[in-house]
């Protein structure tokens, strides 16, 4: 019997971040003896098992045969006879498929040291690469969001994902594979994926390979317009940032669904804002959105431009955004809602300026009538940025 340290946690330990859970591989070993060593069974697809103390997953070598649709759609092969090696083959990243012998099943102090590293996943860590151990990456669908996941969760750290991989993700993509996930699964992932340092990453990267399509198309609609793309996902990365909490994030991502709330324009005969709930409604039914998250979306969308304009409000209308948002009741939502309503217009307000900075970049000498001098140059560089930045659109 050999029991392996695997997976994430040898991840984070070579790239020095803080390890939040441990799983370990058992190589040559039985059921009966897990549960010999008093390891108690969980889940009946595959053995795995979980420490009598410290509760952390032990799970028996095995190999995986693609014979369905689906994540699910596999066969399972558990045996003393399955190798590390066959084992780590079955998992998604390089850097994911690594391991560290340690001394026993209670004792996970390392034997030597020695990182065990069949697929490159060492190399890939140097050069931060996002690569997929085999082919056999583009059998299971959920892969698709994990890789986005594991992009927005190293992108501080200047990962890419490899271009051979992305075009598995496109594969599975465009194979309809991602149909057959299950709502809980996409929910699991994608949640994950907003509480992240960048989760704007992640949503940009689904929306690139065309992942959106499946499970968010109203918001896959929305991000065809540059304005509300990037300024969504401005709002997402100071939502990262700032460390909003998950409603706040997911009703940051759902403005994208308001075309209203990106101009100045906001038209008050209710139709926009029905439709933009029934489209956040019809994406909280199709993932299983908790509740909690698309009422509080919902109740931001439709409150944005009032508690845009707070400053401006009479106390007539103070009074009436208490009631509308249950503030009287719970006022420690109308705080949330203010900060949401804060972190929007910052990252509009970014973007215009982004913007502008851009016309003031691609602008130069060249641009300009020859033969100026002195203060004409600079007068002539000022109105032609000017003139330039006024064919850019905000909306």
């Amino acid at each position: 019997m050999q029991i392996y340290l695997v997976g994430g946690a040898v991840r984070d330990q070579l790239l020095g971040r803080p390890i939040k859970d441990k799983d370990y591989v058992v190589v040559g070993a039985t059921v009966a003896q897990m549960l010999s060593a008093g390891f108690v069974q969980v889940g009946a697809d595959f053995p795995v098992f979980l420490h009598p103390k410290t509760h952390e997953e032990y799970a028996l070598a095995r190999t995986e045969r693609k014979q369905g649709v689906g994540y699910q759609g596999f066969s399972i092969h558990a045996s003393i006879d399955v190798t590390l090696q066959e084992d780590l083959q079955r998992r998604d990243l390089t850097i994911n498929a690594m391991a560290i012998e340690v001394t026993s099943l209670t004792d996970d102090t390392p034997l030597t040291g020695e990182v065990l590293d069949y697929y490159g996943g060492l190399d890939d860590l140097a050069n931060k690469t996002l690569r997929h151990v085999s082919p056999a990456f583009s059998e299971d669908p959920l892969r698709v969001l994990r890789t986005a996941r594991f992009y927005g969760r190293y992108y501080d750290l200047g990962f890419t994902i490899a271009e051979e991989t992305l075009a598995l993700m496109r594969q599975l993509v465009h194979s309809g594979e991602l149909a057959h996930l299950s709502s809980e699964r996409i929910w699991q992932e994608s949640s994950r994926a907003m509480m992240q340092l960048s989760p704007h990453v992640y949503w940009q990267q689904l929306f690139d390979i065309g992942a959106l399509t499946e499970y968010f198309a109203p918001l896959h609609g929305a991000w065809n317009n540059t304005h509300i793309r990037e300024t969504v996902q401005t709002a997402l990365y100071f939502a990262g940032q700032m460390q909003l909490n998950l409603s706040q994030r997911w009703a940051l991502l759902m403005t994208s669904l308001s075309a209203d709330v990106f101009t100045n324009a906001h038209t008050d005969s209710g139709v926009e804002t029905v439709s933009t709930t029934n489209n956040i409604n019809q994406i909280g039914n199709m993932v299983k959105v908790p509740k909690v998250h698309t009422q509080f979306a919902t109740l931001f969308v439709q409150q944005l431009p009032t508690l845009a304009a707070v400053n401006e409000l009479d106390t007539a209308e103070r009074i009436d955004l208490i009631q509308a948002c249950g503030a009287h009741k719970a006022p420690e939502k109308l705080s949330q809602l203010l900060v949401c309503s804060h972190t929007f217009q910052l990252a509009k307000q970014h973007r215009q300026m982004m913007l502008a900075l851009n016309s003031f970049h691609a602008i130069g000498m060249e641009d300009i009538e020859a033969g100026l001098r002195g203060p004409e140059i600079g007068a002539a560089l000022r109105q032609a940025r000017i003139d330039h930045l006024d064919t850019q659109h905000l909306s």
